[in-house]
């Protein structure tokens, strides 16, 4: 595409099977010959594009008529200058192959419409030597039905001689009158003639601040523009053509069967801003040819290509091109220029026109925006009316579009017979600005019930084309400030940020009285418990073989060696409790040192994980970032389907150019099944689904606060990133004179704090529900709570209560046990013993007190 810039003369074919056909380009700057394109045809070719001028294109057209080659122009002029449409030579059989790319010049429609709406009487049009006056004739004529008063000047390329002349022969009545022609002026130069013209007519004294230029040409880039408004003195009007899909990276990189070169798609790289819009259309141009050259394939329906002589007067024209040129004019793609599609007549008719100025300012001349759009099909969008407003707005009644989003936007109570009624933060925001400015609004609901998206047609629908087709001066809701939205209307200051956040449950605290034991598996426990009898049985034997063979040729020290007694000792090592001394040899020594070190390692490990544990517990586990989202596989989440919030995650997860992964993970989840899995159709059904479900809602963040400060549980948080570059704004038509004094006064709100009373009022942070209860630290040295120790307390019990248990059982036994062995009468012969009694008896006796 560099070299298209080039003013040669050369042909770049475009080879494809099945029989090398070829999509061949002419492009030239001078009239090209026609001998080439002959030879071209000799060798074979599929179609034929060519950017060259008026005169050019009439040439070859005859040429491709006779042989029936379809053939796209891409009319291109040189130098700069404005073109005019081309008036090409109707075929004599009624048989056009020739189609024109590039729109026709619509300069002039756009140009009557801008008069019409500015209301000039009287004005004056500049034009260089290059531009073709004849394509003025229409303009003219629709100009002279409405009475204006058109005056023409051509302009030499030596401008600085035309003025000169001027003062030489004018007189001074003559030159005033024509002081204050050049107040209201169109100037259909080239970039550089008009930048002249202008600093001319400034150092000589013929413009005044007063003066308006409108300067009108489709290829004027955002350089030459500030250079004309900076050359110029008073206001500057700029008409150039536009390609609104740029703004889309993704719709411009892929088109149905066809994909654009990625280097046409960075727009760090600036390539579509550097070619020339002939080259735009060139490139569109080769795209349709091989959309309809792949179609022709698909449905099998290919006339083979014949070799074709235009210099013999017996060649016979292709009999395939009738048929190409049928399916080139049913085809419709979107390229580089947006839609290319062909009419009846053989012309592509999408076209659309940005209206750029200046405005009154003290840096006049300096403050260039856009102040309407106008295109093919629905004209003028914007008001041009050079009105400005001083003194509010008393008396003005204001037709205000909403649409219904709780908290913005809601019904308030109504009293049968009288107006519907609205409250919500958008409505107080209104008001105040109502009460500050003095102006009364009438307010209704949108049809659809939409904030306004682009249809397939290129219309708006939704507020937004409520507004493009002024039904309605003003649009209230949640709606949010976008690129795609600024192109059509305009909007204020943003009087609240827009982020997005994440609604879901709060986290429940689980109650577990046995949590003491979690520090340790159920494993290690079960070992613990049986490493307990193990050494136990290990000290009992020890100690039964040290009081039979006692060490050293002593005799032991009397000691208990029952198993109990050395299970006993041993469960009071365990639990740092100590127990009976135990002297013996230095077999029992060590046992007892391995024990006390592993209960010391034991110990300690249990004390420190049970810190951790009781620690861990008390964090907040809950999401708190998009990051924390994306890493979690628990929780589901999503958001509204086909929504901003839906666009937004596709496109940040989409680009390539995005170092972070969170926001691919996020978008494979969330377009799951083509968004059916995990996202809902509407703001309502996720608020429902987040309260009721393991779901997490992704939408706007003063939405999802506003349903979880209001929930009747108080069972919801939000959670997300506060930062936002974007915001809820007041949207009005293009170029709307309300615009600048509602954004001063949106700021004047801001700086009195009147708006962070309104948010309080709608979103406070402390009330029924209070959103950051479990987003709070928990303090260093909370205490813990009566049910981590619950299982404690439930162990000791359950020990009382055995030990209980036990003890009647051994009472029980005993006394049972006494019982059968006493004798049952005692001899009436035998003298009794005073003070003795029956051994047996005795014991029972004794054993019956020591348990009593």
């Amino acid at each position: 595409l560099e070299l298209l810039s080039l003013h040669l003369t050369y042909f770049l074919c475009y080879k494809s099977l099945p029989n090398f056909s070829r999509i061949c380009l002419i492009m030239s700057l001078s009239y090209p010959c026609p001998s080439s394109a002959c030879e071209l045809m000799n060798q074979g070719i599929l179609a034929l594009v060519t950017s060259t001028g008026c005169a050019a294109a009439n040439a070859l057209q005859s040429l491709t008529d006779a042989m029936h080659i379809p053939h796209l122009f891409i009319q291109r002029n040189g130098e700069g200058t404005p073109r005019t449409s081309c008036h090409l030579n109707p075929s004599p059989d009624g048989e056009s192959y020739t189609l024109a790319a590039r729109p026709p010049a619509r300069l002039n429609d756009v140009m009557l419409t801008l008069v019409t709406e500015l209301r000039w009487q009287k004005f004056i049009i500049f034009y260089d030597a290059d531009y073709d006056i004849r394509g003025l004739q229409t303009f003219l004529d629709q100009a002279s039905r409405q009475g204006l008063d058109v005056s023409l000047q051509r302009v030499d390329r030596n401008v600085s001689r035309v003025f000169t002349n001027l003062f030489s022969t004018m007189r001074t009545e003559e030159l005033n009158r024509y002081r204050d022609t050049l107040r209201r002026a169109v100037l259909l130069m080239s970039p550089r003639g008009a930048q002249v013209f202008i600093h001319q007519a400034v150092e000589t004294n013929l413009a005044s601040k007063d003066s308006h230029w409108v300067y009108a040409n489709e290829e004027v880039s955002d350089t030459e523009i500030m250079e004309l408004v900076h050359s110029s003195l008073g206001r500057m009007t700029v008409i150039r053509q536009i390609f609104p899909l740029w703004r889309d990276t993704n719709i411009r990189c892929m088109r149905n069967n066809h994909r654009i070169s990625s280097l046409l798609c960075d727009p760090q790289e600036g390539y579509l801003q550097s070619l020339e819009v002939s080259n735009l259309y060139l490139y569109d141009s080769v795209l349709m040819l091989a959309n309809a050259f792949y179609s022709k394939l698909e449905d099998r329906k290919w006339h083979s290509m014949a070799s074709l002589n235009c210099m013999r007067k017996s060649t016979k024209p292709w009999n395939g091109g009738w048929s190409m040129l049928d399916t080139i004019q049913k085809r419709r793609i979107t390229g580089l220029t947006g839609m290319m599609d062909f009419r009846a007549d053989g012309s592509n008719s999408h076209i659309q026109f940005e209206i750029l100025g200046t405005s009154y300012s003290e840096t006049f001349g300096k403050d260039v925006k856009r102040l309407a759009t106008w295109d093919s099909t629905r004209g003028l969008n914007g008001s041009l009316k050079e009105s400005r407003i001083e003194n509010g707005m008393q008396g003005v009644t204001v037709k205000v579009v909403t649409l219904l989003e709780e908290p913005f936007v809601m019904v308030a109570e109504n009293i049968l017979g009288q107006p519907k009624r609205y409250k919500g933060f958008s409505i107080d925001v209104l008001d105040a600005l109502g009460k500050i400015l003095g102006f009364k609004y009438e307010i209704y609901q949108v049809a659809d019930g939409k904030y306004g998206t682009p249809t397939f047609n290129g219309s708006w629908n939704g507020m937004i084309g409520e507004l493009i087709s002024k039904r309605a001066d003003l649009a209230v809701s949640a709606i949010t400030i976008t690129p795609e939205r600024e192109s059509v209307v305009d909007f204020s200051k943003r009087y609240l940020d827009y982020s997005v956040g994440i609604l879901m449950r709060k986290s429940e605290e689980k109650i577990n009285i046995f949590s003491l034991l979690a520090p340790f598996d159920l494993a290690v426990w079960a070992c613990i418990a049986a490493a307990i009898p193990v050494v136990g049985v290990m000290i009992f034997i020890l100690r039964r073989v040290q009081s039979v063979r006692p060490a050293g040729g002593h005799q032991a020290t009397s000691v208990s060696t029952s198993l109990q007694s050395a299970i006993w000792i041993v469960y009071g090592a365990f639990v740092q409790q100590g127990g009976d001394s135990i002297l013996g040899s230095v077999a029992l020594r060590i046992v007892m040192g391995s024990w006390w070190l592993f209960t010391l390692i034991v110990c300690s490990s249990y004390t420190a994980n049970l810190a951790a544990y009781l620690t861990v517990s008390r964090m907040d586990n809950a999401v708190r970032t998009f990051q924390d989202l994306s890493k979690q596989m628990d929780l589901a989440y999503g958001t509204v389907r086909d929504s901003a919030v839906y666009e937004y995650f596709r496109a940040k997860g989409t680009n390539a150019l995005e170092q972070d992964s969170t926001f691919a993970e996020l978008w494979r989840t969330i377009n799951k099944n083509n968004g059916h899995e995990h996202s809902v159709s509407s703001p309502s059904e996720g608020i429902r689904k987040a309260k009721r479900d393991s779901f997490a809602f992704l939408w706007d963040m003063a939405v999802v606060e506003y349903a979880a400060l209001t929930d009747d549980d108080c069972t919801l948080t939000v959670t997300g990133n506060s930062m936002s570059s974007k915001g809820y704004g007041l949207a009005l038509q293009h170029g709307s004179p309300y615009r600048d004094l509602f954004s001063q006064k949106i700021l004047d709100l801001q700086e009195k704090g009147d708006l962070d009373i309104l948010k309080q009022k709608w979103w406070p942070r402390k009330g029924r529900c209070d959103l950051d209860s479990h987003l709070e630290a928990q303090p260093e040295g909370r205490s813990l709570r009566l049910q981590s120790f619950a299982g404690v307390f439930c162990i000791l019990a359950a020990g009382l209560l055995l030990a209980c248990l036990v003890a009647a059982l051994e009472t029980w036994w005993s006394s049972n046990r006494c019982r059968r062995e006493q004798p049952k009468e005692v001899t009436e012969n035998a003298a009794p013993i005073q003070g003795l009694v029956p051994p047996r008896a005795m014991r029972c006796q004794l054993s019956y007190k020591d348990h009593l």
